[in-house]
């Protein structure tokens, strides 16, 4: 899996954070920004919902193929 988040979209709503802690977080402007090492999502099951939950889809969910 391979997380994205778009910086141009993001409103630090924060929703990420909530849902997935241990791979989103904000930084220090309130963006969402990806833990240190857990851009492949960390096997974190909660990554897919934190990415429904953004209110404006700056969070892409890509499954690895192959």
């Amino acid at each position: 899996m391979h997380i994205e988040i778009d910086q141009d979209v993001c409103i630090g709503a924060g929703q990420c954070a909530l849902t997935a802690p241990n791979v989103f977080t904000q930084d220090d402007d309130g963006f969402s920004t990806l833990l240190p090492g857990k851009e492949d999502g960390g096997g974190d099951p909660l990554v897919k919902e934190a990415a429904r939950a953004c209110p404006v889809h700056a969070i892409t969910v890509k499954e690895a193929t192959g």
